[in-house]
């Protein structure tokens, strides 16, 4: 029988892992709230026309990386490739946009057909954040400071801002035009992806990561050099309040981003502790992503950041959680009436420690091998209870991990008794 495994690209994720993830999310959930910012929670399969309208039906993501399907009514449906499309798509479908600003963030997993590889997967994690109804550059300034404030929580130190605008649609027309006349004269200094991409979408081709594209792209127009003094004050404006916060960034005029939808602000946060997948969080501005979608003209911004790669970077850190998931206690049960009254026990110390994280022997097991088990657990201490304890109304404790002497503890001061361990 051939064995069954997990889809290639797509992979578990372990109890020994969990607690870096529940460390990462925890912290973005409070650091999110502290700037006002709800949550949203968008399905996993929408429409494929969703993220063909906002994607771009002629980027890779759309022609090469999508999970599309029919499903038995014969509707095209796809596994989201990324959140921002839903998160509007939900918006729009419960007029959370009409006359009013939003703060919204979700979090959840993302699909792509890719070449596995070390950070990249077919499913991915990513965690999205949302501003709509805000057309200023106070907004945008606000969401790059949230990032830089994730990673001071976060304890994740090196981080690179790379910055870019891309100016508004007419203005990046008319850079459009330049850039492809240049191109074509170029067109023999190009490689087969980049002469493909010239007329689809010729800003991608100088995001390249081909090493012989370097000169090429270097010697390519700048967007800056076509942006009008409304959109050079508007980047002008976040420059200098990062400057004023303490942020450090450089200006990167290749950056682009791989969406259409984005204008003005995009932003990359990178690391070259990752290899070659060093974004750790991307995001911009797309203020035409919601008229798109048959909205109302809605400016708007986010951010996207890779929950496993930020994982991946806080274990390259070595960088310890505050969460911990071995039990404080595991209660050893030595006889059948001591299996019965050790689970009613467990649960009044529950009752009156919210916080105490007890694991109870279950499956029998003789003394020395629940020992095992108590000590396999992690658990700073062991209580037992036996026919002795039960006659005595007492619990032994013994300690697991300390040289200290083992005590009786009265059922009754039981509770007070962990209540001390545990805030030690």
């Amino acid at each position: 029988m051939k064995k069954i495994q997990a889809i290639r690209g797509m992979h578990d994720i372990l109890p020994e892992e969990t607690a870096r993830w529940r460390y990462l999310e925890a912290t973005v959930r409070r650091v999110f709230q502290r700037y006002g910012y709800r949550e949203i929670r968008t399905p996993i399969l929408e429409m494929t026309e969703l993220f063909k309208r906002s994607i771009g039906e002629v980027t890779d993501i759309v022609e090469k990386e999508m999970y599309t399907f029919e499903d038995r009514n014969g509707d095209s449906l796809t596994l989201r490739p990324e959140g921002t499309a839903g998160c509007v798509r939900a918006c729009l479908e419960h007029g959370l946009l009409h006359n009013q600003v939003q703060r919204l963030w979700y979090q959840g997993p993302m699909f792509r057909h890719e070449r596995p590889q070390k950070g990249r997967y077919r499913q991915f994690h990513q965690i999205g954040l949302e501003a709509f109804g805000m057309a200023g550059p106070d907004i945008d300034l606000e969401v790059i400071l949230i990032t830089a404030r994730l990673w001071h929580e976060l304890g994740i130190q090196g981080l690179e801002l790379q910055l870019n605008t891309l100016g508004t649609p007419e203005e990046r027309h008319r850079y459009r035009a330049a850039l492809v006349d240049y191109l074509r004269r170029n067109e023999s200094a190009l490689d087969e992806d980049s002469r493909r991409r010239m007329e689809s979408n010729p800003l991608r081709v100088l995001d390249s990561k081909n090493p012989a594209m370097a000169e090429v792209i270097a010697g390519a127009p700048s967007l800056m050099e076509y942006l009008e003094e409304e959109s050079r004050q508007h980047f002008e404006w976040i420059t200098r309040g990062l400057v004023e916060a303490g942020v450090e960034y450089v200006v990167n005029p290749r950056l682009v981003r791989g969406l259409d939808y984005y204008s003005r602000t995009v932003f990359e946060w990178v690391t070259d502790r990752l290899g070659a997948q060093g974004t750790v969080c991307a995001g911009g501005r797309y203020d035409g992503l919601v008229e798109q979608l048959g909205g109302r003209p809605t400016p708007a911004i986010g951010f996207a950041l890779g929950i496993e790669r930020l994982v991946a970077l806080l274990e390259a850190m070595e960088k310890e959680t505050v969460e911990d998931d071995r039990p404080h206690a595991y209660l050893v049960l030595v006889g059948e009436a001591a299996s019965e009254k050790g689970l009613v026990l467990a649960e009044r110390l529950r009752h009156r420690l919210p916080d105490l994280k007890l694991q109870v022997n279950c499956g029998g097991g003789s003394f020395k091998s629940q020992f095992r088990r108590a000590d396999r657990s992690g658990a700073r201490v062991a209580l037992i209870l036996g026919e002795a304890e039960l006659a005595n109304g007492t619990v032994g404790l013994k300690w697991l991990r300390e040289d200290r002497e083992q005590e009786q503890v009265d059922q009754e001061s039981l509770a007070n008794r962990l209540q001390q361990i545990t805030g030690e």
